[in-house]
């Protein structure tokens, strides 16, 4: 496998206007230990990544757009090459961000929906009238041309709401949908209890497959599931089918599972960088070391590439090379980011004839 960096989620700013349970960085209105970077850091950092090379680079928080300037850094990152995209929760869009999208040259924008209704989004979201904020941000997305997918996140407080969550996502126009599973940090930290187990996030992984094979407007994909592509192959198996990858064209694989500092990274308010957004641990940080240095030597990303290093039933799994097992959730539960994939309930074949 080529390991080329395709895809960058860049934190911009760790303020936000909400407070969810799940968030990963434990984001609020105010984060003083976490100060916004300058507009010259920030343009710094699209030129070294630009100099290496043309990922898509998603401005993300925290809320992205509480950033005066956000659109600044958009437009410089269009100008150097990059395809830039933004990561927002939809609360804070006006007819003004709208223009500020298009005029930035920003190529698909992501907006958080975590419940069919104001009831489950806004308690998943710890905010009244979020919900309702990010319905408004679809429509003004919709009434402008600009392209949107919707990202969701589930925990046992809204799991049942998933198929509901899937329609409306098709309904309020999205061109996109990705089922997150939830990986424990940041605050998510503090509801350890409310993780899909794994029995239940086996059977959402197969719903998903089912779903997928005939839903033909919207594209959709599992996201911090990496064991979906073993199911999909699994599944594909059983019914005489070859597994098609169908991948959004900003998409960070379509056909592999974990991809953290493989194919993807996360570069943090205060420059670091990591594996993905739920992997808190640096590889290095763009204030003293350029990106490609990063990329292409650190100690952290080259154990995560050298999957004979992998341990448990993910070293021994047949999958390994499709799936891998998510690498951030195996550190939040065991401290070890090598360890099996806690929440897989699959034995490998080699596994199975050494206990029969």
């Amino acid at each position: 496998m080529e390991f080329k960096l395709k895809w960058l989620a860049w934190e911009i700013t760790r303020r936000c206007n909400l407070h969810c349970v799940h968030c990963r960085s434990s984001s609020g209105i105010e984060v003083k230990e976490h100060p916004d970077f300058s507009m010259k850091e920030g343009k710094r950092i699209i030129d070294d990544i630009s100099s290496f090379a043309k990922p898509v680079v998603v401005l993300s928080g925290g809320e992205p757009l509480l950033r005066k300037d956000w659109h600044e850094l958009a437009s410089y990152g269009t100008e150097r090459g990059l395809r830039m995209c933004l990561a927002t929760n939809g609360t804070l869009v006006t007819p003004e961000t709208c223009r500020m999208i298009k005029a930035t040259g920003i190529q698909m924008v992501s907006l958080s929906l975590d419940g069919s209704t104001a009831a489950i989004h806004d308690d998943f979201r710890s905010q009244p009238g979020a919900f309702e904020g990010t319905m408004n941000a679809a429509r003004l997305f919709r009434e402008r041309g600009i392209s949107f997918l919707v990202n969701s996140s589930f925990t046992k407080r809204n799991q049942h709401d998933i198929e509901n969550v899937y329609r409306l996502a098709k309904k309020i126009g999205a061109t996109a949908w990705y089922m997150f599973m939830i990986v424990p940090t940041g605050r998510g930290e503090d509801i350890m209890e409310e993780l899909i187990s794994p029995k239940d996030y086996e059977k959402l992984l197969e719903w998903h497959y089912e779903m997928e094979k005939s839903e033909k407007d919207l594209l959709v994909r599992p996201t911090c599931a990496p064991h979906y592509y073993r199911v999909r192959m699994q599944l594909a198996k059983r019914d005489g089918e070859k597994p098609e990858h169908r991948s959004l064209k900003f998409s960070t694989g379509g056909g592999k599972g974990c991809l953290a500092g493989q194919l993807i990274c996360l570069v943090d308010v205060d420059g670091n960088v990591l594996p993905c957004s739920y992997f808190p641990l640096s590889a290095g940080n763009l204030r003293r070391q350029p990106i490609r240095e990063i990329w292409e030597n650190s100690r952290l990303f080259q154990e995560l590439r050298d999957f004979s290093s992998y341990k448990g039933t993910c070293g021994s799994c047949e999958y390994i090379r499709v799936c891998g097992g998510c690498r951030a959730r195996a550190y939040a539960v065991t401290g070890d980011y090598l360890a099996q994939e806690p929440f897989c309930s699959y034995t490998p074949r080699k596994l199975k004839k050494g206990r029969g």
